[in-house]
């Protein structure tokens, strides 16, 4: 992964991403969640905390070891038991129809093999299971897409391999995810060009 993306990065995005004003949204992506669940990208643990009562269990996958210690203090904390299971959701160590249903916040835009990830938590997730989202990717008006093509080669170099144009609801479908519950908007304060936001939960198709 390298320094920067190790050790510099999920500060980074802990700024970014975690802020406390954002609980209200992560709240919404969470609810309706039950069961085991699996997390991808789970970061400093900006998540904990927001997880319904009906949770039993969180399996948490993070690559980065620095985003792992920075989350110590929330999973000691959390209400809710959460375990580190893997490092890459590409490649999930897991029988199939293990989990109840899978939670992915501002991960899609980085993972370098998305459909491949998509797969393997439809592997993993039992058939009438659920993907719920939160994540940021390609803008509805084209005037602010423009702007996405324009930065995100620089966004990739910064972000972690970051893309601001992935087509998040398209993905889930080509990845046979059928999204049964679907917002998108632009985050307040924000540049559009980042903050364009898709919300919402999946089944199997």
């Amino acid at each position: 992964m390298g320094f920067y993306g190790d050790r510099i990065l999920p500060h980074v995005v802990q700024l970014t991403c975690g802020m406390p004003a954002m609980r209200k949204i992560r709240r919404k992506a969470t609810a309706g969640l039950h069961g085991d669940i699996v997390e991808i990208g789970f970061g400093s643990g900006s998540n904990v905390g927001c997880y319904p009562d009906e949770v039993t269990s969180v399996t948490a996958i993070e690559p980065s070891d620095t985003a792992w210690t920075m989350a110590a203090p929330r999973v000691a904390e959390s209400a809710v038991p959460v375990t580190r299971g893997g490092l890459d959701g590409q490649r999930l160590p897991f029988d199939d129809d293990t989990f109840d249903a899978a939670l992915s916040t501002y991960t899609m835009c980085t993972i370098p093999d998305l459909p491949a990830a998509l797969a393997e938590l439809r592997r993993v997730v039992k058939p009438h299971g659920t993907l719920h989202f939160l994540e940021h990717g390609r803008a509805p008006d084209e005037g602010v897409r423009r702007w996405q093509r324009r930065i995100e080669p620089v966004q990739k170099r910064l972000g972690g391999g970051c893309h601001l144009t992935r087509d998040i609801p398209a993905l889930l479908a080509d990845a046979g995810w059928e999204p049964v519950e679907l917002e998108q908007f632009y985050a307040t304060k924000t540049p559009r060009t980042f903050g364009a936001l898709s919300l919402g939960v999946a089944r199997p198709a």
